[in-house]
């Protein structure tokens, strides 16, 4: 590989520690940089676990996102390019953004939406999901972004959880040359969600949609009505500003809070330090802003920054894998950030599609949703990178509100090491401790622990306190249990391996997917890899991997073994798969996570349950098939 010139990493470490050691007058110095209309009373006040941050502070989130930048020369520059798998385009400056932020936030004031109040948005990715989020912001409403690949049951839980009175849809999205039908959607799950009282409609085709007289309305016509300006609502600093749910995987969802003033602060100083974002910048994120990055990282963040964002409606490989890499040439893309699944997915194609097109433009890639293995950040770092662009593996959670563990060369490019976050930033307290919660030494794994506030942090779960307390609070006293499962090297870099309840017990060895995952992908011939486990009378669990091989490799049982063997050598003994099955695709949700319950379901026999979000059915068919043909050659064995 060759080496971008870094620099020593002291200087970051020093400034880290200096950080943690004056925590208020650190974030009260960050705070600053952002405009308030009253200045905070006090920085913090930490009643554990429960943090509020810029106390007596008065600020409003639309304002510095679109406000702020009609007095310099970003009024005149594109804030917002947006375009669908079918070319269709649009493209809004800072003045159309917050001409159109106003109207939407005079439309929300008509319908009665008051301070406080929970506006449920259930939009695919088009502008006007950015736009209603600003203009809920604007009012002083919270905003609850349900994810348009959600079922009815999922939408309807979220909205008797916040029991919120209006919703903001539209009539379809699309996908992969497919129209999803939102509104009946919309229309199924409100039969289980009685509190919704109107629900805006955004109409994308001429085609006839059903409409409830006196509960339905169509946007385009409200929108006549709407006035020019609203004036943004000062609000306290700890105000939410949005409800967001967690997927519910495992039990309720958990209504995660995020407050106005603490979340813009973090978001604001963090972005900055990890992608060097500014007004100048073309960022692309190509999250779904259902998701926490969305939020932060489509939508609050780069606005703050002044930034130009691209927002795309469309799959990676739709219509061919080269789609991306023509929309990052056709807009002059600087910052790239993506998820290591959808990288994995082109290195199955090879090289030939990024070939096709100029990518000369970008100046730094970023890695969020899971663990990056050091094959896919050097295939992202080389092909994408041109070997001249640092990777920013970024961790975080919904939880946290922004970026946690990352490099930052916004403030120093520090050696990288391919497959580590590499050091928590400024201001936050990371460690890696055992089942007691004492700290363990380098290379050995453990759980990822936040060892003080930060204001980016969740100010509770909705209507939930107690649950909180448990969930986040309760298993190592006084710290904040991430979850995760991680491991510290000798120069206190963190290298991350997944969820700690994503782990297999093979013969009592506690080992994580994340971890076989990427030793699986590791070998020359595997593209992507799902692993998960399955009770075995001796061992506890075995180990099963999904492997997707590259092109020009066929499904051989010389390669099943070479996996085996090869993940052997690099973990241990411990680690042996008992099974290997090569797929064509892996299922996946539409954010392009791996659902390894399905998988899990099928090896067991047991029913596959709700996959609603399942990008495509076809891929959990094919692994039924290749699972039914395995069973039937073990009982002619």
């Amino acid at each position: 590989m060759k080496k971008v010139k870094f620099y020593p990493v002291k200087g970051y470490i020093d400034f880290q520690r200096n950080a943690i050691s004056n925590i208020e007058s650190f974030w009260e110095k960050e705070a600053s940089k952002l405009e308030w209309f009253k200045h905070w009373d006090k920085v913090l006040e930490w009643e554990e676990p429960f943090a509020k941050w810029f106390v007596g502070g008065m600020l409003n989130a639309s304002y510095l996102c679109v406000d702020k930048h009609l007095y310099s020369w970003h009024k005149n520059k594109v804030a917002l390019y947006w375009e669908d798998e079918e070319g269709n385009t649009k493209a809004f400056s800072y003045f159309q953004l917050y001409r159109e932020v106003n109207r939407f936030a005079s439309m929300l004031k008509n319908l009665g939406v008051k301070k406080g109040e929970s506006v449920v948005l259930y939009l695919p990715m088009i502008p006007e999901l950015p736009i209603a989020m600003l203009a809920t912001a604007r009012i002083g409403a919270i905003h609850t972004v349900v994810f348009s690949g959600f079922s009815s049951k999922a939408l309807a839980d979220r909205i008797n959880d916040t029991s919120a009175e209006v919703l903001i849809t539209a009539d379809l999205g699309r996908r992969r040359g497919k129209f999803i039908p939102l509104k009946e959607i919309v229309d199924e799950a409100l039969k289980v969600a009685p509190t919704i009282k109107k629900v805006v409609v955004i109409k994308r085709t001429r085609e006839d949609i059903t409409i409830e007289e006196g509960r339905d309305f169509l946007y385009h016509e409200l929108i006549k009505d709407a006035e020019d300006y609203v004036e943004p609502k000062p609000l306290e600093s700890n105000h939410p500003l949005y409800i967001l749910y967690t997927s519910g995987t495992t039990g309720k969802p958990k209504g995660v809070v995020h407050s106005t003033g603490g979340y813009l602060v973090y978001n604001y100083a963090t972005y900055k330090w990890v992608f060097n974002i500014s007004a100048e910048s073309i960022y692309w994120c190509t999250a779904d802003v259902g998701w926490v990055t969305g939020h932060s990282s489509i939508v609050y963040a780069p606005l703050l920054h002044g930034a130009t964002v691209l927002m795309y409606e469309g799959t990676p490989d739709y219509p061919d894998p080269g789609v991306w890499w023509r929309i990052i040439e056709k807009y002059g893309v600087t910052i790239f950030y993506t998820s290591p699944t959808a990288i994995r997915m082109f290195m199955r194609y090879g090289e030939k599609w990024v070939k096709k097109y100029d990518l000369s433009s970008l100046k730094i890639l970023g890695s969020v949703g899971e663990p990056i293995n050091p094959e896919v950040w050097e295939w992202y770092y080389k092909h994408i990178g041109g070997e001249r662009c640092p990777i920013v593996d970024t961790w975080w959670q919904t939880e946290t509100g922004g970026i946690m563990i990352s490099p930052a060369p916004g403030l120093e490019l520090i050696p990288l090491k391919p497959g580590s976050a590499t050091l928590p930033l400024p201001g936050i307290d990371a460690e890696v401790v055992d089942e007691e919660g004492n700290p363990v030494g380098a290379g050995i794994k453990g759980y990822l622990v936040i060892r003080n506030p930060w204001p980016g942090m969740l100010m509770g779960l909705y209507g939930d306190p107690e649950r909180y307390k448990e969930v986040y609070w309760s298993r190592f006293q006084g710290t904040y249990y991430t979850g995760d499962y991680a491991m510290k090297d000798e120069e206190g870099y963190f290298w991350l391996f997944g969820r700690a309840d994503e782990v297999i017990k093979v013969a009592g060895h506690r080992l994580g997917t994340a971890e076989i995952e990427s030793s699986a992908v590791s070998a020359p011939f595997v593209a992507e890899a799902a692993v998960i486990g399955k009770p075995d009378p001796i061992k506890g669990e075995a180990i099963v991997v999904f492997a997707i091989l590259k092109e020009g490799y066929k499904p051989e049982d010389n390669l099943k073994k070479e996996i085996i063997n090869h993940v052997r050598e690099q973990i241990g003994p411990i680690a042996t798969p008992e099974e290997v099955h090569f797929v064509a695709k892996l299922p996946k949700t539409r954010s392009g996570k791996i659902m390894r319950r399905l998988l899990k379901a099928v090896i067991m026999d047991k029913p596959i349950g709700d996959i609603t979000t399942l990008e495509d059915e076809a891929s959990i068919e094919e692994v039924k098939s290749v699972y039914e043909e395995f069973k039937q050659m073990m009982k002619e064995v």
